[in-house]
């Protein structure tokens, strides 16, 4: 469902999100009136405690959870309104995922970790494997390609789950604390990583508590207890 007068520039419009979770009877405000607009290309770093709301938010603007109330536009696309089935559409073509945690398949080497995302996109076998070349040496590990989560370091592992993220060119990348599991120089090297691949054009957004990020992206915003701070 399209959203008519949405700016072309821009790829995400969030607008009056609130997010409410019921526990024990109590009524927790996780998002409080969020209103976030942010440009095609551009790489944007949502900042603030732990429990401030920023991982919610992430996982509304992906569709992995639904506000309580307030609509999310991605790429002219009203996402409040889609099934389960378009949803999985979406995310599978037009979003790609970093995690703390990496997330890679154990079993998995490293070149098939990236193919796997191809694999699932339905994308044939030569444009796989040209793809996955062309990825890992992107991001820098050719000579690691055959090696298992298991035996690369954690900022292998990140560079692996960027080139997975970007494999089907999503035009927006979700990353939650991608650097919250490595050492402050490797942090740092993520964060270059990502601003290359803003840099190609693609919509960044991050949630971080690395103070390295101001130095690699376009914009920052703040959140305290649910809400965006001016």
């Amino acid at each position: 469902m399209g959203s008519e007068g949405l700016n072309s520039n821009l790829m995400l419009v969030a607008s009056n999100i609130t997010r409410d979770f019921f526990t024990g009877g109590i009524n927790v405000r996780a998002l409080d009136n969020i209103n976030l607009s942010v440009q095609k290309g551009e790489f944007l770093a949502v900042i603030g405690r732990s429990g401030s709301g920023k991982t919610t938010l992430l996982n509304v603007i992906a569709g992995l959870d639904q506000p309580t109330h307030g609509t999310v536009v991605i790429n002219d696309q009203d996402i409040s309104s889609f099934s389960d089935r378009q949803m999985t559409e979406l995310r599978r073509h037009h979003i790609g995922f970093v995690f703390q945690s990496f997330g890679l398949l154990p079993l998995m080497s490293a070149a098939e970790n990236i193919e796997l995302a191809l694999r699932i996109a339905g994308t044939n076998k030569k444009h796989r494997r040209e793809r996955t070349l062309e990825l890992l040496e992107l991001v820098g590990l050719e000579n690691r390609s055959q090696h298992r989560p298991y035996e690369l370091s954690g900022g292998e592992q990140q560079r692996v789950a960027v080139a997975r993220a970007i494999a089907n060119n999503p035009p927006l990348i979700i990353a939650d604390e991608p650097t919250g599991e490595l050492d402050s120089n490797t942090g740092q090297q993520i964060f270059t990583l990502l601003r290359k691949v803003a840099e190609a054009g693609v919509t960044v957004i991050t949630a971080t508590h690395d103070p390295f990020v101001i130095d690699h992206v376009d914009r920052v915003v703040e959140m305290n207890d649910g809400k965006l701070l001016s």
